[in-house]
């Protein structure tokens, strides 16, 4: 028989608890989810999402909504045995079930302080319904990276002997920026959709939103200081680069927004295994700045390309490509965002099939 303690908690019992929470000035954290295998992403996800506040309330898919989302064959455990197995983890304070696709009506109802959210997610492409719900009642949201290789799916492929037995692909990444393509990498991994693990993550601008991610993820995160030249690494900064990608025994480099001109002994050490993503369909407009210089040339469309880096900049083999249209009004900073939704399905697909083409 259930124990009392892992009994799922109905709606006006949780509400209950927030109104406790309230009166003792502490946050009441919430997130949802189907839950039906737990693994070491969900466990981590849910550590990380119980210590955004002070109390936390999972709220999970019924049976019916799981099919309803997931198909037939899911979900694997019933939903008091899914409560049961979540109640019981330390970070969980209680557990309730709803019947419908969305949470909307929880949030409504519970009001809570705090939302939380796994990285295949953005604020932005949150369900609409409850994204207005969440914003209706005040509710911070805040989305939580994903656990790189762990996620239900490969978990079912593997016990299900439907995962081909082969190695992941070790990939070292170097960017510079935000790092939003190497957060599709990661998505793409945590998903089952790409074999592979970040062995390092290298940047050249030691606050980068890029290292955060990395720092985030639990992945190796190294500072280069390539000296004053925004373009250009010295030679003991290229040596460093080199040093950091042996040292992490990866299979492949991925230049994801990386500004810097990689040069030897890089070039030479990971010849035909280095790829960068360009914003334009090579071999136009090389360089930077290639959404403004399509624009100014009139063109009716550009895109991305993903290529082999070699010494003579963006003139390495294409690998693969995707057109985006210019739209009338377009900006450079419009049609590079544009851009960049592309990029981030195309990059992880070469990286797929490399792994796939790879001895």
């Amino acid at each position: 028989m259930l124990s009392d303690n892992y009994l799922p908690m109905t709606v006006a019992d949780v509400r209950a608890l927030r109104d406790r929470l309230v009166a003792q000035r502490k946050k009441l954290v919430f997130t949802n989810g189907c839950f039906d295998i737990l693994h070491a992403g969900h466990v981590r996800y849910l550590n990380a999402a119980r210590a955004l506040g002070d109390a936390m309330v999972v709220a999970l898919n019924s049976d019916a909504s799981v099919r309803e989302l997931k198909g037939p064959s899911r979900p694997v455990n019933h939903e008091k045995d899914r409560a049961e197995v979540v109640a019981a983890l330390r970070a969980v304070d209680a557990v309730v079930i709803f019947g419908d696709k969305r949470a909307t009506a929880l949030i409504e109802a519970i009001r809570p302080h705090i939302y939380a959210k796994g990285g295949d997610y953005t604020v932005d492409s949150l369900n609409a319904e409850e994204r207005a719900a969440l914003d209706a009642v005040g509710t911070a949201i805040h989305i939580l990276p994903l656990v790189p290789g762990r996620s239900t799916t490969r978990t079912i492929q593997r016990m299900t002997g439907s995962e081909e037995v082969s190695q992941p692909l070790r990939i070292g990444v170097l960017g510079s920026g935000g790092g939003s393509n190497f957060r599709a990498i990661l998505n793409a991994i945590s998903s089952g959709a790409l074999n592979a693990e970040v062995s390092v993550a290298i940047s050249d601008q030691a606050d980068s939103r890029f290292l955060q991610i990395a720092k985030e993820a639990g992945i190796p995160a190294q500072f280069v200081d390539g000296g004053t030249n925004p373009r250009r690494f010295h030679e003991a900064a290229q040596k460093e680069v080199a040093g950091h990608l042996q040292q992490a025994e990866v299979d492949v480099v991925v230049l994801a927004g990386f500004m810097r001109i990689l040069k030897e002994p890089v070039l030479s050490l990971y010849k035909d295994r280095i790829i960068n993503v360009h914003p334009s369909l090579l071999p136009k407009f090389k360089g930077a700045n290639a959404p403004q210089m399509a624009i100014e040339e009139g063109e009716i469309e550009t895109g991305c390309t993903v290529h082999l880096v070699t010494a003579e900049i963006d003139a390495g083999r294409i690998l693969a490509q995707a057109v985006v249209p210019i739209l009338v009004g377009d900006t450079p900073e419009v049609l590079h965002e544009r851009i960049k939704k592309e990029e981030h399905k195309l990059l992880p697909q070469v990286l797929a099939k490399w792994q796939i083409a790879s001895p």
